[in-house]
């Protein structure tokens, strides 16, 4: 994690170790065709409209929920250093906006650590969300991201 963002209490992080090359968890956080199969908690099915992979360009997803209402998320890459790091503005709208998504890959071999931060505006903020189920939501789409890079 990187020093600015470990005191930070606006900053929410997780951590995770997959059993996959860090290029291949860059992969599927980057293109359309690994997106659509784990991006969301469980349960959800996700499109990609718009995917402009460069820093500044714009992302939009959409997930279609259980009971079929469509959840958007979307933001603008703001720093990408392939394959180590990736910051976006993000908005899940309705339930999240306006916050930046830092997610570092770190090379372990044949295993990637993932480092995923979510900077929110304020402290009370965060907690907000995180008493909303910020783990629980994240924690689905990640399992669901292990399962999908088990398949690759």
């Amino acid at each position: 994690m990187e020093k600015t963002q470990a005191n930070d209490p606006r900053v929410a992080t997780m951590v995770r170790t997959f059993n996959a090359p860090r290029q291949l968890v860059w992969d599927a956080w980057t293109e359309a065709e690994h997106l659509v199969n784990w991006w969301g908690p469980k349960g959800m099915n996700t499109k990609v409209e718009e995917l402009n992979f460069e820093e500044g360009g714009s992302w939009k997803y959409t997930m279609m929920m259980p009971d079929g209402n469509e959840f958007v998320t979307e933001g603008t890459f703001i720093e990408i250093k392939e394959p180590e790091k990736l910051v976006t503005s993000a908005d899940f709208k309705p339930m999240t906006v306006d916050v930046v998504l830092t997610v570092l890959f770190e090379d372990l071999g044949e295993q990637t650590k993932m480092t995923f931060s979510v900077t929110h505006k304020t402290e009370e903020y965060r907690q907000q969300q995180e008493e909303m189920g910020f783990r629980n939501g994240w924690g689905s789409t990640f399992d669901r991201l292990e399962v999908y890079l088990k398949e690759k």
